[in-house]
């Protein structure tokens, strides 16, 4: 009998070998794809049922979260939706996350590795933290600034502090409240089926996701690249532009809807945005040399992050001198996002050393405490300090004499560049209206904010009014809110 016994306990102590080790190939070889499995519903479950970490504006949480009493306990809330979707995005039970609620899940859910008690806390328990909350760089007077200055016409707003890269505002209008989209049931789909079917297209971001044709903006970056090139020495002196211009290789002639334009010198040309000397300049830099110049400011650049992915503005790489003519006046197939282009205005108002943009000023857990701090980085040095310096007159004078006087600001150093983008079949459509800025009080050392504006339904009867009369005032209220104490 003992025997029969002695077979029987070594058989059980297999079969509970075999159960310990197939707990553990599961526990430490399967654990991701089971945890990832979409038939497993206890993710989803777990995921919901603490409150989500907020994201902050100053000191303001613009999120929250409330508990429904339903499986998925806890639905995201946000306060004043539609202004700030543009930098939270929405938390989703049904269709995830997007912009900031997705560069910084991890966090705001709470299984960053940085939340965690000790390292490789989370690993070994397999636990969550409470979530954590993002504070942003964003200034709230400055985004209302913006937001209210579109008034729900189509359009963008992206405004930087030169110095630090940080945003003080994210704005795309017309734009929509995430707090519809964040739950479960017919509504939250019917939110989604309408939002997305929109002309108006309120979900897109077109602040960083949106590129357009920058127009006659783009000629501060052909500026640039005909300075640090050496093809212009003296931005005063006369250029030998003919007039008319025809473009090379073609028979196409270049209009100017400014007047005296003709051997115009550099600085002219930006004052009153002569297309026939900025289209000239850039064939004299050449290729390699704008797309350097170009690419310094953050073009083609396909990585940008803030954390939020930014499209990537457009500058081609491979042109027949025709086609780069019209590219250095911002047509062709150029193009930038609105963030881009107060990225360029930020270069020139910082001695042309160009931050890297940011949203995120730092991590926090769920008590305050910080855990990541985000600080400046140089990003390019798009060009030389004595080229930025010349340009800061320039853009100065543009303010002050030329097509921008609309952004002035009374005891305020202002420079601007106004600018209007052809597009549509034949440029058909509608020029989209562009104007970028930087501001510096004069009892400080450094200018305090470079903003870009875009409306894409300005009305225009010529090349810039748009720009000086649509966008500009918008930039004006924007550059006041950010130089406020």
């Amino acid at each position: 009998m003992i025997p029969y016994i002695r077979h029987a306990a070594a058989f059980c102590l297999l079969l509970l070998l075999a159960l310990l080790a197939n707990a553990a190939r599961v526990q430490l070889f399967e654990a991701d794809d089971l945890n990832t499995n979409s038939a497993n519903r206890r993710t989803t479950i777990d995921r919901y049922d603490q409150p989500r970490g907020n994201i902050l504006v100053g000191d303001e949480p613009v999120t929250g979260s409330k508990d429904t009493g339903e499986q998925l306990a806890y639905e995201r809330t946000y306060r004043h939706g539609p202004l700030y979707a543009p930098v939270t995005g929405y938390a989703s039970q049904t269709y995830g996350t997007s912009l900031l609620e997705n560069a910084e899940d991890e966090v705001l859910s709470g299984t960053a590795a940085v939340l965690a008690p000790l390292p490789l806390w989370g690993d070994l328990t397999r636990s969550r933290q409470p979530g954590g909350d993002v504070v942003t760089t964003v200034d709230d007077r400055v985004q209302r600034a913006a937001y209210e200055g579109l008034d729900a016409r189509r359009g963008a707003v992206a405004a930087l502090d030169p110095a630090t890269g940080r945003i003080l505002a994210l704005v795309s209008s017309p734009s929509y409240d995430p707090e519809v989209l964040s739950g479960t049931g017919s509504a939250v789909t019917d939110a989604w089926t309408r939002l997305n079917r929109a002309s108006s297209k309120p979900m897109l971001n077109r602040a960083i996701r949106q590129t357009y044709p920058p127009g006659s903006a783009f000629k501060i970056v052909t500026a640039a690249a005909a300075l640090d090139a050496g093809v212009v020495t003296d931005p005063d002196e006369e250029t030998d532009t003919p007039s008319p211009y025809v473009l090379p290789g073609t028979s196409t002639v270049l209009p100017n809807e400014a007047r005296g334009c003709e051997k115009a010198s550099l600085a002219e040309a930006i004052r009153v945005s002569c297309n026939t000397v900025m289209a000239h300049l850039g064939v004299q830099v050449g290729l390699d040399g704008m797309v350097e110049t170009a690419e310094g400011f953050g073009f083609n650049d396909d990585d940008l992050g803030i954390p939020s992915r930014v499209a990537r503005s457009n500058f081609d790489t491979d042109m027949s001198d025709d086609q780069l003519a019209q590219s250095s006046i911002g047509q062709f197939d150029t193009a930038a996002t609105p963030l881009q282009m107060a990225m360029v205005a930020s270069a020139v108002a910082n001695g042309g050393e160009l931050m890297r943009p940011r949203l995120v000023d730092r991590v926090t857990t769920a008590d305050g405490d910080t855990v990541r701090q985000e600080g400046a980085d140089s990003y390019h040095r798009a060009m030389e300090p004595t080229t930025a310096q010349q340009l800061q007159r320039m853009m100065v004078d543009v303010v002050e004499n030329g097509t921008g006087t609309n952004a002035a600001i009374d005891g305020v150093t202002v420079g601007g560049k106004t600018g209007t983008a052809q597009h549509g079949v034949d440029n058909s459509g509608t020029p989209y209206a562009w104007f970028i800025a930087w501001a510096q009080s004069p009892d400080s050392g450094r200018p305090a904010v470079a903003v870009a504006v875009v409306v894409e339904d300005a009305a225009a009867d010529r090349a810039d009014v748009s720009g000086g009369g649509n966008a500009a005032p918008i930039a004006r209220a924007v550059m006041e809110e950010a130089l406020r104490d």
